[in-house]
């Protein structure tokens, strides 16, 4: 995995660029205001929810008694049968009657503004850093797109466990050989979002890659 080491705060976090082969071929410095801040546990914690809020598909429904199959007439007259009185086959005290306080179909989505978003995604990253499972490559350009050979490289960089492999979009044959392993997951740089940073083991970053989150987050 990637070493980190404290210069001076002119230069922020130094780290090494390395290449497939696990060969190091440079190193940028990072800047410590993105990948130099304290885990903040609450703002983390409060976009995570958010994020898994919404993946929550809230088509949940059951039917009243408006909707339910069954008749509205009266089973019998309203007095003198010593019984309670009904009025039809579908109150919710019948079988096969409606449900009362049933769910309905609702969005579970919660409001986080962008500026929690993105202090919680610094956070992630620079923990990511301080553990040592932040590894920026020269490229993710592949000369194949066959899974084995994606995963050879992972295991020259001594990435074992799960990853977050961070390139632009239109790398296909990244995608490609990602897509059949369960541990790799492929995202455009843009996309990344604290819970997918956190959630991964490692999170490995080509030096575009790590522009265009320098230039969102700073």
């Amino acid at each position: 995995m990637a070493t980190t080491k404290k210069t001076s705060p002119a230069s922020g976090l130094t780290v090494p660029i390395r290449n497939l082969n696990a060969e190091t071929v440079g190193e940028a410095n990072l800047p410590e205001e993105i990948f130099g801040v304290p885990f903040r546990r609450h703002v983390v914690w409060e976009v995570v929810r958010a994020i898994r809020a919404r993946e929550h598909a809230g088509t949940h429904k059951t039917k009243v008694r408006s909707e339910v199959s069954g008749t509205g007439k009266k089973p019998f007259k309203q007095k003198h049968t010593g019984r309670a009185r009904q009025g039809g086959g579908r109150p919710p005290i019948h079988r096969h009657g409606g449900t009362v306080h049933g769910p309905v179909p609702r969005s579970y989505e919660l409001k986080v503004n962008v500026a929690t978003k993105k202090a919680a995604l610094r956070c992630v990253l620079s923990e990511k850093l301080r553990e040592n499972q932040l590894v920026l490559l020269e490229s993710l350009e592949l000369p194949t797109h066959r899974t084995k050979d994606l995963a050879a490289a992972m295991t020259k960089l001594g990435v074992t466990g799960k990853a977050l492999l961070l390139d632009r979009r239109e790398n296909e044959k990244l995608a490609k050989a990602a897509r059949n392993n369960p541990l790799l997951l492929v995202e455009d740089a843009l996309g990344l979002d604290a819970y997918s940073a956190l959630e991964a083991g490692a999170v490995i970053l080509t030096e575009q890659a790590l522009k265009t989150v320098t230039e969102v987050l700073g």
